[in-house]
């Protein structure tokens, strides 16, 4: 399995290059060993080549989404409540972002979650590369039922509008 490194503080691009399908993923946290788990279950995924990018923090992120244009972000709960939910925030409203599906890695089950803009969550304990895989599967048909309803609301307000008059 052939692989290139390139590293600096802010960002981390690993490529996985011997699979079929492609499959383009941010990976965002601030802690590299899960983030390294989270990385061979991406490896782990039966048929498909997995590119993956990681960022360590909002800043860093943007300066990855300028150049690399992910089908997926995964994010870990370990970056705090506020963080997390002023990236999910600003990734929802940048044109560039908002049909990025975002899914959360949840360290436990117990703890509440943000959900405004995150589509789907998974718990660290149970991570594999085939339920990696189905969350974002998911994820990515969520946000597409999601913008398929937005449009039709957005075409047919005035019907709507009308019928309540």
């Amino acid at each position: 399995m052939a692989r290139s490194f390139l590293r600096d503080y802010s960002y981390i691009t690993y490529m996985v290059l011997d699979q079929t399908e492609e499959l383009s993923v941010l990976v965002m946290g601030n802690n590299p060993i899960e983030l390294s788990r989270v990385f061979n279950n991406l490896q782990h995924v039966p048929g498909k080549r997995v590119v993956t990018e990681f960022a360590f923090d909002l800043k860093s992120a943007f300066e990855r989404l300028s150049d690399f244009h992910p089908q997926y972000i995964v994010m870990d709960d370990n970056l705090g409540k506020k963080e997390l939910l002023s990236s999910v925030q600003q990734l929802g409203r940048r044109r560039k972002t908002r049909h990025i599906p975002i899914t959360i890695l949840k360290s436990s089950n117990y703890e509440e979650a943000i959900n405004v803009g995150v589509l789907n969550f998974i718990l660290k304990k149970d991570l594999s590369g085939e339920s990696l895989y189905l969350v974002l599967k998911n994820s990515m048909k969520f946000k597409r039922t999601q913008q398929y309803l937005q449009e039709a609301y957005r075409k047919r307000k005035g019907q709507l509008m009308a019928v309540f008059k």
